[in-house]
């Protein structure tokens, strides 16, 4: 999600497309690197993760723990590069099928071994409708019969996987994915322990009970406070596993997280403050990093919204926001403006800009009243805008509500909640407008385009351009790259000149990481780190 990860597709031999795929491997230290006694790391998890089952976690903090609890069929080193996880190995036998061969060793906690059937399981269970997962519909979509049976017009057992043996499984795809070796790394499509589920439901996920597959295991769980995970001994690679103890902290307040830092109680900040970037990059020269993500920042429109149904509207409210202020003063932290939905970086579709991003500010506001005037809003009109507590985004959303005050005379009522009250606020659609964010499960347009496409669980938006829709299954069905891109390119073109989101920065990550945290890599533009890449070095 951060060089960027490339498909993983070796050259055709004899009808077949196989992958020679290296070691998995685990931390590399260094020749030299004299390691520290106590191998523990405590690192800033940004809030509360929202579940740590797989098929139903969103947030980024929750896929953190998911990668240290859990291993799918591939996985994302720290290097952003795709390595093989649960499976050794993999081959494309036609544009929709592929097959995975898993590794013998590879066990779950109580020392089960994890067979095709697992995935079977997970897979099955992600998209059935009954689990309800947000991202049934995001990854379904790539399988055989997943959108027939995310919306219930096929039974769970006809999607397009099955384990050919207890060693191999089979995946056919609903069009030509041939990213699928990197797709499969996302922790919502880790393996499953059936009988763990069934037997405990609801409470399978507690310390004690939870039955992952992963480097770690969950020690403990102190809602608010902090989650440890701790070194599996059944974990196929543990040898290779360096970092004993993991402490997760669920720290919203960017400040109280600095503070924590200074004094010793956290070794990786989750994110500077914003327009503070600068002054700790003087005092901590070797401990802030900054890495750009292949990630759009942005606010969702309730296009239902009585005060947003008029496009107009919501392109008034976008043409003023001064991006360029937003990103120099406010977060003054390296992020990019971002005017359109595909951010610098992404394969399988251009970045398209909105014509107007480089006109005059006075004439962008000129155009923005007249379109308000023809919509019927008057000045002194008032929204709604949701966001969750933290100082970052505070200051945006303060930034925002005062552009358009004082350029369009509009009021905004700020809205501040719990990250996990606000995820289920916008996936309700009981909101006007949301802050918003997307960190790409994949390098491959079709990720930003499940932002505002027809029926997805992340259009928050609710806004269904048909047309567009069209275009995008036209696209996913087209094996040329060149009319693949030109068709997801019109699509895109369609659905931003209706303005469901407003654009507003491509994602950096300032933090702060203790230079004795090995590993750690700022190339890697997803923001995906498994704790078994990282070592601590003797301080």
């Amino acid at each position: 999600m951060l060089s960027t990860p490339k498909s993983l597709l070796a050259a055709t031999l004899t009808g077949l497309i196989t992958l020679t795929c290296w070691p998995a491997g685990a931390a590399t230290v260094p020749a030299g690197v004299q390691l520290h006694a106590e191998q523990s790391l405590t690192r800033n998890n940004g809030a509360e993760p929202e579940t740590l089952d797989p098929s139903l976690i969103e947030s980024v903090g929750a896929a953190n723990l998911i990668r240290d609890l859990f291993e799918g069929l591939t996985a994302s080193n720290a290097n952003g590069k795709i390595v093989p996880g649960v499976a050794e190995k993999w081959r494309q036998v036609d544009p929709v099928t592929w097959t995975f061969q898993l590794r013998p060793q590879a066990k779950w906690q109580n020392g089960d071994p994890v067979t095709a059937q697992d995935f079977v399981y997970s897979f099955r269970r992600l998209v059935d409708p009954k689990t309800g997962s947000k991202y049934a519909r995001t990854f379904g979509d790539f399988f055989l019969n997943g959108k027939e049976v995310s919306t219930g017009q096929k039974p769970p057992q006809d999607l397009g996987v099955r384990a050919i043996d207890k060693a191999t499984l089979e995946v056919k795809t609903s069009h030509p994915v041939k990213f699928l070796p990197e797709l499969m790394s996302n922790p919502n499509l880790s393996p499953l322990h059936a009988k763990s589920i069934e037997t405990l439901g609801r409470e399978w996920t507690k310390p004690g009970n939870l039955m992952g597959n992963g480097a770690y295991t969950l020690k403990s769980w102190q809602v608010n406070s902090k989650i440890i995970v701790e070194k599996s001994p059944s974990y196929w690679d543990a040898a290779q596993v360096v970092i004993n103890r993991v402490t997760y902290l669920p720290v919203e307040d960017g400040h109280v997280d600095i503070k924590l830092y200074e004094s010793g109680q956290n070794d990786w900040v989750y994110l500077l403050p914003p327009g503070s970037f600068d002054s700790y990059l003087k005092k901590y020269p070797k401990e802030t990093r900054n890495t750009p993500l292949l990630a759009l920042r942005y606010y969702s429109i309730q296009t239902e919204s009585p005060f947003f149904k008029d496009a107009r509207v919501r392109q008034a409210l976008s043409m003023v926001l001064d991006r360029e202020i937003l990103a120099q003063k406010v977060t003054a932290d390296g992020q990019q403006p971002a005017y359109g939905l595909i951010v610098k970086g992404v394969e399988g579709a251009d970045r398209i800009d909105y014509e107007w991003a480089n006109w005059p500010m006075a004439k962008k506001v000129e155009t923005a009243k007249a379109l308000l005037e023809q919509a019927g809003v008057k000045p002194g009109a008032k929204f709604t805008f949701s966001y969750n507590t933290s100082d970052y985004h505070k200051k945006m959303a303060i930034f925002a509500a005062s552009e358009w005050k004082s350029k369009l005379g509009l009021t905004v009522e700020l809205e501040a909640m719990e990250f996990k009250v606000l995820i289920k606020k916008r996936h309700d659609g009981q909101f006007e407008m949301a802050r918003d964010g997307w960190n790409a499960d994949y390098n491959d347009a079709t990720t930003f385009v499940a932002l505002v496409k027809c029926d997805s669980d992340q259009n928050h938006s609710k806004l269904c351009n048909k047309e567009a829709e069209q275009l995008i299954q036209k696209g996913l069905k087209e094996n040329d790259p060149v009319k693949r891109k030109a068709a997801l390119n019109e699509a895109i073109r369609l659905i931003m000149n209706e303005y469901p989101i407003i654009p507003l920065l491509q994602y950096s990550l300032p933090r702060l990481v203790k230079s004795y945290v090995g590993g750690y890599n700022t190339e890697n533009q997803m923001d995906r780190f498994r704790t078994q890449d990282l070592y601590i070095i003797k301080h």
